[in-house]
C-alpha cells in the first residue's frame, strides 16, 4: 500500500510522494518535515526526481526549505499535482523544471497567516513580518509564472484556487497530464525495439511529442522489455528477439 509519504527509486529516477501535511512536527504517517525529506534525498544517486504532491500545505518555513532544496538539487526535478497542491505545497510545486498537473487537480495560493498575542506594537510588527514571509512565496511563484507580481499578489489576497488549465495559462504549470498534442500519436514500439537492440544505452528522441508522452512510452517499454526477456529465457533466447519478433508484434 502506498504510504502518505514515500520515496521510491527505479534506475536513475526517484519518485517522491508528498501526500500529507507539511510540518516541523511530523507526529503521524501523513506528516512530513523538511529534514526528513532532505535526509533521504541526500542519499540518492539519481538524475531525475519526480515529486508527486497531494497536500493542503502547512508550515511555511518547512515548505520553503523543501522548495529550495529541490530547486537547488543537481538532479532534474519534475513536480506533479496529483490532487491538491495548496498553500506551502503549491510553493513546493514551483520547484519543478517541469510542473505537471492532472486535469482533475487544483492549486491554491494565499497569503501567509498566523495566530497572535500581544499589544498593539506586537500586532503591527507581526503584520509587517507576515508581509515579508508572504513575499518569499511570491518570489517562488514569480520564478516560474508568466503573469506580473501584482497579479500574483492579487490572486494570493483573494485566496485563489486554480484549475489545471488556469495554472498552465498563468505559468504556474508547464503541462497537463491528460492533454493530447494535436496531430501527434505516440507509441512505445520504437522504444521497445531500441531497448532490445541497445539495452540501457538506448536513447530515442521522438520529435513532435511532449516530454510527458515520451516518458510514458519509455515506462511502458521498460515493462514490456522486462516481460519479453523473462519469457524468452525459457526458450534459450537471451536477447528476446525470437519471442518478440516471431510473434509478429515487432513488425
Amino acid at each position: 500500500m502506498q504510504k502518505y509519504y514515500s520515496l521510491e527509486t527505479a534506475g536513475k529516477e526517484a519518485d517522491l510522494y508528498i501526500f500529507g501535511k507539511i510540518t516541523s512536527w511530523p507526529w503521524n504517517e501523513k506528516d512530513k518535515d523538511a529534514y526528513g525529506i532532505v535526509k533521504e534525498l541526500q542519499e540518492l544517486e539519481v538524475e531525475t526526481v519526480n515529486v508527486h504532491i497531494n497536500s493542503y500545505g502547512g508550515d511555511v518555513a518547512e515548505g520553503l526549505a523543501i522548495y529550495n532544496v529541490l530547486k537547488n538539487s543537481n538532479a532534474k526535478v519534475r513536480t506533479y499535482c496529483d490532487g491538491f497542491a495548496c498553500s506551502a505545497a503549491s510553493v513546493i510545486f514551483m520547484a519543478g523544471e517541469e510542473r505537471v498537473m492532472n486535469d482533475a487537480s487544483l492549486l491554491m495560493i494565499h497569503n501567509a497567516w498566523t495566530y497572535g498575542a500581544g499589544n498593539a506594537n506586537d500586532f503591527r510588527k507581526q503584520a509587517d513580518d507576515l508581509d515579508k514571509i508572504t513575499q518569499a512565496s511570491v518570489n517562488a511563484y514569480m520564478s516560474r509564472c508568466t503573469i506580473t507580481e501584482e497579479e500574483v499578489k492579487q490572486l494570493m489576497d483573494d485566496e485563489t484556487w486554480l484549475t489545471a488549465k488556469e495554472a498552465k495559462e498563468k505559468g504556474f504549470a508547464t503541462g497537463i497530464m491528460d492533454e493530447k498534442p494535436e496531430g501527434v500519436s505516440q507509441s512505445a514500439m520504437k522504444w521497445i525495439q531500441q531497448r532490445l537492440l541497445y539495452g540501457s544505452e538506448a536513447r530515442l528522441e521522438i520529435r513532435d511529442t511532449s516530454e510527458i508522452e515520451n516518458r510514458i512510452a519509455q515506462k511502458v517499454a521498460e515493462k514490456v522489455v522486462k516481460q519479453i526477456k523473462e519469457n524468452s529465457k525459457e526458450q534459450g533466447d537471451s536477447t528476446g528477439f525470437s519471442a518478440f519478433f516471431n510473434s509478429g508484434k515487432g513488425e
